[in-house]
């Protein structure tokens, strides 16, 4: 197998807000960088975003060293996720997992690969990591840039109304 590091971070300008995550991958003298954001979602949303789309990038299943910021990403992932999935996407307190839908995309990236999880100070030098932090801003900026005040305000609101629904649905059943 090859052996790959993955620095991933997420960022967002409001809780919820614009959004972007970036995630950089590195084999041997080769770097790869991807990003991407959204103009309405979470922190968190965008930390599993980065963790799900830097193992995507991965062509063949791979020896990964991946490092976070996140300790909601690296708690879920290494020491949540099996009791949710056994709980049937629930809590141990009987709630709705939140952000399922990327706890599933991740899960399934995961399960591809051998991965070992670290966690990173934030903004405490770690080249990595700053890089990504980097990308995820200027992922925020473009999304300032190209869209007007009042759409980011409609697309917060859509978020919003939208998390708010699949909530009170999630706990109706």
């Amino acid at each position: 197998m090859k052996k790959v590091t993955i620095h991933s971070d997420g960022a967002c300008h409001g809780n919820p807000g614009p959004g972007g995550w970036a995630a950089v991958l590195e084999f041997g003298p080769h770097t790869r960088e991807a990003s991407g954001g959204t103009p309405a979602t979470t922190n968190n949303r965008m930390e599993l975003q980065a963790a799900i789309e830097g193992l995507a990038a991965l062509k063949e299943p791979c020896e990964v060293e991946f490092h976070t910021d996140s300790e909601y990403l690296r708690n879920g992932i290494t020491a949540w996720l099996w009791n949710w999935k056994r709980n049937g996407w629930r809590t141990k307190d009987k709630k709705p997992v939140k952000n399922d839908d990327l706890w599933r995309a991740l899960d399934t990236q995961v399960s591809q690969h051998k991965i070992n999880w670290h966690w990173v100070k934030g903004h405490a030098g770690n080249t990595g990591n700053e890089r990504c932090d980097q990308l995820a801003n200027d992922e925020i900026a473009k999304i300032k840039k190209t869209h007007t005040k009042e759409q980011l305000k409609a697309f917060l609101q859509e978020f919003k109304t939208t998390t708010s629904t699949k909530t009170i649905g999630a706990n109706l059943l």
